[in-house]
């Protein structure tokens, strides 16, 4: 019976430690290193090696699952985000690195509220520091992941090729449970697409909130060109729903409607308010009900950062604070 437990507890210690290179995708994953980023034999077997090392971390794929984004009302993920001290702090950081936040704004015209923001509600302004390693994450939620690992397995062909031109170590660099990194918390293909070197000193590293600054300056201007964030133009208007809601999209990641056909389905904002504007409709859950926003074009853009709502509306909410204080 013990040597029975023991050789249990052998094998399930082996099968925790065991890395990704027998996976039946990672033959996949080789194939697109060498067609789409041309790796060459030398470096395919280095990829190989990684993926010895690569460790199943179920708890991760829970974590991405379970975002407070996707399961907390408006009103508690509102109170992780848009506290007082994430104002406090966010001011702080901005006269730290008026600079940079001033240049990133005249070059992209991304408002200094907004950068600051996103990295309040990202990294708490470059202060929290993710402990996972991406290489763990990245093959977790890509050979793993029920629902998802398309996604998460491209973003690991991603790493790679992002590890071999900027001289990463796989094993070390550390992110988010769904491989995001840096203090703008950066997927490697929009690492190695958007990413800045702002303070000039020849690296690009998000992990410098310079660079950092420019990044997400760069990315809410181009990673989507119908989603590009407007100079001068507001994110969000209050508004009253008054009407049968069949009819009426809700929460969708871009602006499908305008303010005069919302108008005509009932969700009616603020006078004023430009008919012709592409717009979608808000509904906010929250701990007295429902709350309704009309999105106008810049909330889109900050979704297309992060493709949630109530994450949306905590970085405009944010920037508004930041601004009026």
């Amino acid at each position: 019976m013990r040597f029975f437990l023991a050789v249990t507890s052998l094998l399930l210690s082996t099968l925790a430690q065991a890395g990704y290179d027998g996976h039946p995708r990672a033959s996949e994953l080789l194939q697109q290193l060498a067609a789409r980023h041309g790796f060459s034999a030398v470096e395919l077997d280095w990829v190989r090696g990684e993926l010895t090392q690569a460790q199943p971390i179920p708890k991760l794929i829970e974590s991405e699952q379970q975002a407070k984004e996707k399961t907390l009302s408006w009103t508690d993920y509102r109170r992780i985000h848009v506290t007082r001290a994430n104002i406090d702090n966010g001011q702080a950081f901005m006269r730290k690195y008026r600079k940079s936040l001033a240049r990133a704004e005249a070059q992209y015209g991304v408002p200094r509220e907004v950068i600051a923001a996103i990295l309040g509600v990202e990294t708490k302004y470059g202060v929290y520091a993710a402990t996972t390693r991406v290489l763990d994450a990245l093959a977790t939620q890509g050979f793993d992941h029920p629902t998802r690992s398309d996604f998460f397995f491209n973003e690991l062909v991603e790493f790679f090729a992002l590890c071999r031109d900027r001289d990463f170590d796989p094993q070390l660099v550390r992110g988010s449970y769904a491989g995001a990194m840096g203090a703008a918390q950066f997927m490697p293909s929009n690492y190695r697409r958007l990413a800045v070197d702002f303070n000039a000193d020849g690296k690009t590293d998000l992990w410098n909130l310079q660079d950092a600054i420019g990044s997400i300056a760069r990315y809410l201007t181009e990673y989507d060109p119908a989603r590009r964030w407007q100079p001068g133009q507001p994110a969000v208007a209050p508004a009253t729903f008054d009407d049968d809601r069949d009819d009426l999209e809700i929460n969708a990641r871009y602006a499908r409607s305008s303010v005069a056909e919302l108008a005509e389905a009932g969700l009616r904002g603020p006078e004023g308010l430009q008919a012709d504007l592409p717009a979608g409709a808000l509904e906010l859950i929250t701990d007295e009900g429902s709350e309704w926003w009309i999105g106008l074009p810049n909330f889109f853009a900050v979704m297309s950062y992060n493709p949630r709502v109530y994450y949306a509306m905590s970085v405009t909410q944010l920037a508004q604070a930041l601004e009026s204080e």
